[in-house]
């Protein structure tokens, strides 16, 4: 993505709530492409990789890289000084297989109309918070034909590889773009996983669990999620989860 700040709003109302969605999972799936692109970028910088049973789901994808290196003993400062280099490649296997197909339709059920719903509203802001890097997000998106500037403001696996970090930069950005004040607790994360629905602690934001990823609903709800859906469908229900009423 161009930049962080994906656009600036000249909306003088306050937003109520910054909406932050994660990507995989809750708004789109790729069929594999960024597993294979990750496996690939690393066959090229390090040769076969085994993935054993790695989990990808809920993690930033410097995470992901790092794990799956240090399973197959690589040392840290090997990691440290190949990771960009790792992730650059990457995007570019990335982007290179979502050219190459129409994923239009890997979108799950009630995103565009939920983002439709979102953006008509004075009183809410439209954020991502997720573990891909920014051009993979971008890649991403684009590929489904879901334009990445509709999102406010960003926070992305390649400003820090711990998750838990992203909703306060997420946040501090969003003021930065709206000029003012965004208390933790009116921050709203969106996302598939029990890292999503923990990761905005810190700050004191709600989490909403949508089981369209590898988590059912009773997953989500024992980490404790404000509110859990089987998918976004119910655009009306999923508005008022929220807005917190």
């Amino acid at each position: 993505m161009s930049s962080p700040a994906l656009k600036r709003t000249t909306e003088p109302a306050r937003a109520r709530r910054l909406v932050l969605f994660d990507i995989d999972g809750t708004i789109l799936w790729t069929d594999g492409a960024g597993r294979r692109a990750v496996f690939g970028a690393l066959v090229e910088h390090f040769g076969p990789v085994d993935p054993g049973d790695h989990l990808f789901d809920g993690k930033t994808d410097p995470q992901i890289v790092r794990e799956l290196l240090r399973h197959a003993g690589v040392a840290d400062a090997d990691i440290d000084a190949r990771l960009p280099k790792v992730l650059e490649r990457y995007y570019a296997l990335l982007s290179a297989e979502l050219d190459g197909a129409d994923h239009r339709q890997h979108v799950f059920p009630g995103v565009r109309e939920l983002l439709d719903e979102l953006e008509r509203r004075d009183d809410v802001v439209l954020g991502l918070l997720t573990g891909n890097i920014e051009g993979g997000a971008r890649a991403k998106l684009t590929a489904v034909g879901i334009a990445p500037d509709r999102f406010v403001v960003g926070a992305f696996g390649s400003d820090h590889h711990d998750r838990p970090e992203l909703p306060e930069i997420a946040r501090r950005r969003a003021e930065e773009a709206l000029g003012h004040p965004i208390d933790g607790r009116d921050v709203v994360v969106i996302g598939d996983t029990p890292a999503d629905v923990a990761c905005g602690i810190g700050i004191g934001a709600r989490a909403i669990g949508v089981a369209t990823g590898r988590y059912s609903v009773d997953d989500l709800r024992a980490c404790d999620a404000a509110a859990v859906f089987a998918d976004l469908s119910d655009t009306d229900a999923v508005v008022r989860a929220i807005l917190g009423d």
